[in-house]
């Protein structure tokens, strides 16, 4: 995490930490269904991942102790991964050891904290600070801040007020997500939000108690920024002279696929649309995915569009460095890490004008930003 953005944030805890800690401060770093060792783009891995391995990470490099807890997903996983020196995950036992949807994950959270609290005990770990990531990690948060005392600050990563807006019949969990929510914005002693725009919501949706600072999200910009256009395209097998659009991202009906493939109908030069991503075959992500292919080939696409699947990290840069534009057609975006890692890329982007993508994206100077759901405006922009 090397932007300016990121820098702050973790000065903010170390300083936080320093002042209420008696010696070197452990940080516990909680995100109960964003497991920081998980291969990006898998079902339910995906901002938030990133977020918080990259925090983890960087405030390791200043010397700090960190122990980022997730919740275990197959009975192989090792308890205990370290990442760096001074960093490192840690997987709790809560529920059944298997891949659970973060919609029906609630019932598991007082399993979590008492695996959390026995952890703690067990390992005499003198934890300074707690850091809670989503408002299921929330719930964790306030419940150990209440039994420990410990200063716990919190960041949103989306807010369901905000998801669930427009949404006619919202699930149960929606009133139950309202009220941590709420819960947490008053009683944590720091909501971070990653933009003004979620700060705005959080007082006009949530309350206006509590105190938030934004800080913006951090990406590597020397891991994005590593490869050349064209070594990229070289590596990915892509001709000089072709014309990539560029998607990056899960298949969700909220990251607005189907928008961009609608737009891409209407483009009148030759192009090649690449989707980067994938979702494993028995989740929730996959039927978007066969959804949106489905889609491609009803507009008569499947000739210039490729779905890549799954791609790791390390070789994510090349296909930011490969494309012509990046395009970010979500419907709700709280941030909006693909921008900027684009940005970071040297690809220009086009993204929905929509929730922090309003702030990430500069208008006309560090991309161009367009209505969501309208195909027909991106085709132009295109």
């Amino acid at each position: 995490m090397n932007t300016l953005a990121s820098s702050n944030l973790v000065k903010s805890l170390e300083n936080y930490a320093l002042e209420t800690a008696n010696s070197q401060p452990i940080y516990a770093l909680i995100s109960v269904h964003g497991d920081p060792t998980a291969e990006i783009g898998k079902e339910g891995a995906g901002g938030q991942n990133v977020y918080v391995r990259e925090l983890g990470l960087a405030l390791a490099k200043r010397g700090c102790q960190v122990d980022m807890f997730t919740r275990r997903e197959h009975p192989n996983q090792e308890e205990i991964v370290e990442l760096a020196p001074g960093c490192r995950t840690i997987r709790l036992n809560a529920g059944p050891a298997e891949f659970i949807s973060r919609n029906n994950l609630f019932e598991y959270l007082p399993e979590f904290v008492e695996a959390w609290l026995n952890f703690q005990q067990r390992t005499g770990c003198n934890y300074a600070l707690i850091h809670t990531n989503y408002w299921l990690s929330a719930w964790v948060g306030l419940e150990i801040k209440s039994r420990l005392g410990l200063p716990q600050v919190h960041t949103y990563h989306s807010i369901g007020a905000v998801k669930y807006g427009n949404v006619e019949n919202p699930p149960p969990i929606a009133a139950i997500r309202h009220c941590v929510e709420r819960a947490i914005l008053e009683q944590a002693d720091y909501v971070i939000s990653t933009s003004p725009q979620e700060a705005e919501d959080l007082r006009q949706l949530i309350s206006q108690h509590g105190r938030i600072k934004v800080i913006p999200c951090g990406i590597n910009t020397e891991h994005f920024g590593s490869v050349s256009k064209e070594v990229a395209r070289q590596q990915l097998g892509i001709a000089p002279d072709s014309q990539i659009v560029l998607y990056v991202g899960r298949f969700d009906p909220r990251k607005g696929v189907e928008t961009l493939v609608k737009a891409c109908a209407n483009l009148p030069s030759a192009f090649q649309l690449y989707l980067v991503g994938g979702s494993r075959e028995d989740g929730a992500d996959f039927q978007e995915q066969l959804r949106i292919q489905a889609l491609v080939n009803e507009l008569g696409l499947e000739a210039v569009t490729v779905f890549t699947g799954r791609i790791s990290q390390a070789l994510l840069p090349a296909y930011y460095a490969a494309g012509d534009i990046c395009v970010v057609p979500s419907y709700y975006e709280p941030f909006g890490l693909v921008a900027i890692e684009a940005m970071a890329a040297g690809t220009p982007v086009i993204a929905s004008n929509v929730g922090g993508l309003q702030h990430t994206v500069v208008h006309g100077e560090t991309g161009l930003l367009v209505p969501p759901r309208d195909s027909t405006a991106l085709a132009t922009i295109c």
